[in-house]
């Protein structure tokens, strides 16, 4: 049996359904900004719980990309982390440790957002 083709029509690739869009009718949103956050975190560590439950509705008000690192899988962050975790990081910067100041945190994610949006120029009259 043959493939089964559409011939160009509303919708498929021919006349626009509805009136004709011209060039000028066009708007283009640029994409939403979304920094990393980086939790580092440890398996039976009760305050790391908390802080991913913290960040997972932080997320839902504020739009960002969460990566979630167990310092028990590599040597040299459970070195430097062991002390002090949880620590989330923003944009390749630590922004808090324990225990999470979930303000700090939204304050850093809105400046990482702000900054792509400028395209990396720093904050202004800073």
């Amino acid at each position: 049996m043959a493939p089964r083709t559409q011939r160009p029509g509303p919708g498929r690739g021919g006349e626009p359904r509805g009136p004709r869009a011209g060039a000028a009718d066009l708007v283009v949103a640029p994409a939403s900004p979304r920094p990393e956050v980086v939790l580092y975190w440890r398996p039976g560590c009760h305050l790391c719980a908390v802080a991913k439950q913290m960040l997972y509705a932080l997320g839902r008000t504020i739009p960002f990309d969460l990566r979630e690192v167990n310092i028990e899988a590599d040597p040299n962050l459970e070195k430097r982390f062991l002390l002090e975790i949880p620590v989330v990081e923003v944009a390749g910067e630590v922004v808090s440790t324990a225990p999470i100041d979930l303000d700090r945190v939204r304050q850093a994610v809105n400046e990482a957002r702000m900054r792509a949006v400028r395209g990396g120029a720093p904050p202004l009259g800073g």
